[in-house]
């Protein structure tokens, strides 16, 4: 533990809903990190149903001498409310999320306060996220899946994100500034059991427009349980056709709209095109996500034109 009044390095901020058995695992794995002294453990609860606040509050007294940690309780209902929580809620210069269902390398902690130590141009950081399958990886989950499904391993080179690739929610961190100008928004992101997202690439795109370098280091790895309900084809079109309903949500102006809806004529051609050639059960399953994606996408825009005529 930190001397008293000594603020910590980095706050590590864990949103849980409904999932205590796994939440438990991952405090527990906190326990051996490298440098754990250094850091604040800030839990939020979003309105769970199970015995998460009893069995967090067990674990607190159990360990309140071995690390700085906290119970926040949420009651608005979403992943962006209850990080913004969490983010209103930390003491320290640096934010990390960490998913309740990850378990951090020993290093993590001191990779992260490293690396911002020494590189004063990045803004925000990721790295690897190796997937733990309950029942084993399907044979159909090809390479480009893996990102659905929060694997990411872009090489043992510390390098900025390529691309429009950036930092997953099970594992990224940021300085604190990045949240002057606006938190997370409530109109994107996971709510409950729903699939919506979009909120991650909303901030990592905010911190790329200004100019901001966001890292990959190898070294800030997580190993990310992927349960067996996740692991079958309906999930996975679920996953898309949700996806496709973000992309939308974050196309605000009329030329946004007109660009997405470009976009989406060229990736039904692609798509018509790829299916004639896809002999695979992954390759077929990647293009019918595709057009489940495409789906999303023109339902949630015709829903605004609807609500925009109606109003």
């Amino acid at each position: 533990m930190r001397e008293h009044g000594v603020a910590p390095k980095i706050s590590i901020i864990i949103c849980t809903y409904n999932r205590a058995a796994l939440l438990i695992k991952t405090l527990h794995s906190l326990v051996p990190l490298e440098n754990l002294e250094q850091a604040e453990i800030i839990v939020v609860d979003n309105r769970s149903k199970d015995d998460t606040a009893s069995l967090v509050r067990t674990f607190i007294e159990d360990y309140r001498t071995e690390m700085d940690i906290r119970y926040i309780f949420e009651p608005m209902q979403g992943l962006s409310a209850a990080r913004n929580t969490g983010i209103l809620a930390s003491k320290s210069p640096l934010i990390a999320f960490l998913d309740d269902d990850a378990i951090p390398c020993r290093t993590w902690i001191t990779t992260i306060v490293s690396t911002f130590e020494e590189r004063p141009e990045v803004m925000a950081m990721g790295g690897k996220i190796a997937p733990i399958f309950e029942t084993g990886r399907p044979e159909w989950l090809i390479k480009p899946f893996e990102l659905p499904y929060t694997i990411v391993d872009l090489g043992n080179r510390v390098k900025e994100y390529p691309g429009r690739l950036h930092p997953c929610g099970a594992n990224m961190a940021m300085r604190k500034p990045v949240f002057d100008i606006s938190l997370f928004p409530l109109d994107l992101g996971r709510k409950g059991e729903s699939l919506l997202s979009g909120e991650e690439t909303w901030l990592f795109g905010q911190i790329k427009r200004q100019g901001h370098a966001i890292l990959y280091h190898p070294d800030m790895a997580v190993d990310h349980f992927v349960p067996k309900s996740r692991l079958s084809e309906d999930w996975i079109l679920k996953r898309y056709y949700s996806q496709g309903i973000s992309n939308a949500m974050k196309s605000e102006s009329l030329k946004d709209r007109v660009v997405l809806l470009g976009t989406t004529a060229a990736k039904v051609l692609y798509i018509m095109a790829d299916s004639v050639l896809s002999r695979s059960r992954g390759k077929r399953l990647l293009n019918k996500c595709r057009l489940e994606s495409i789906r999303g996408t023109l339902h949630m825009i015709w829903n605004r034109k609807r609500e925009s005529a109606a109003g």
